[in-house]
């Protein structure tokens, strides 16, 4: 297994549940920032929320978004993929009613026209578990693992 798979490993297990991050966004050059909940699959966070949101409305006009959560930090671009129901939506639907399912229901409108799914496809990111650090480079395939220690 080369570097980059083991980091892909990793990030599963980190981030392949339901996470909390801090999603900056920026618009005429005025950052944003709010924490939501996550969930990492395949190269992307997946985040459920409001077309109407000021983060949607955010990656109207800049799809580069920043990631934060206790020293793991990426950056992507974010788009809106549409409602939960359309029918290129369904696989990811599947699984992120599974992930949130505490909440996913109570509190999403599936009936409301303007619920949607935002996909932050990743750029670069840097994340540590267990005494290792992983700067990884999703564009490239590459991924640099080294020890870390917390200070």
């Amino acid at each position: 297994m080369d570097g980059y798979e083991k980091a892909l490993e990793v990030m599963n297990e980190l981030f392949g549940k339901d996470c909390v991050f801090a999603l900056a966004t920026a618009q005429k050059d005025k950052p944003s920032v709010r924490f939501v909940d996550t969930f990492y699959l395949d190269g992307s966070f997946f985040v459920v929320t409001h077309a109407k949101t000021q983060k949607v409305q955010d990656l109207e006009g800049s799809s580069h978004v920043a990631l934060t959560n206790q020293f793991h930090r990426f950056t992507g671009k974010g788009r809106n993929i549409g409602h939960p129901l359309r029918p290129e939506n369904q696989q990811i639907r599947k699984t992120l009613i599974t992930v949130f399912e505490p909440w996913y229901f109570p509190h999403n409108d599936e009936n409301d026209k303007d619920m949607c799914y935002v996909e932050i496809e990743l750029i670069d990111g840097f994340f540590h578990k267990d005494g290792m650090g992983y700067s990884v480079n999703f564009l490239e395939g590459t991924a640099e693992i080294f020890p870390l220690e917390r200070d």
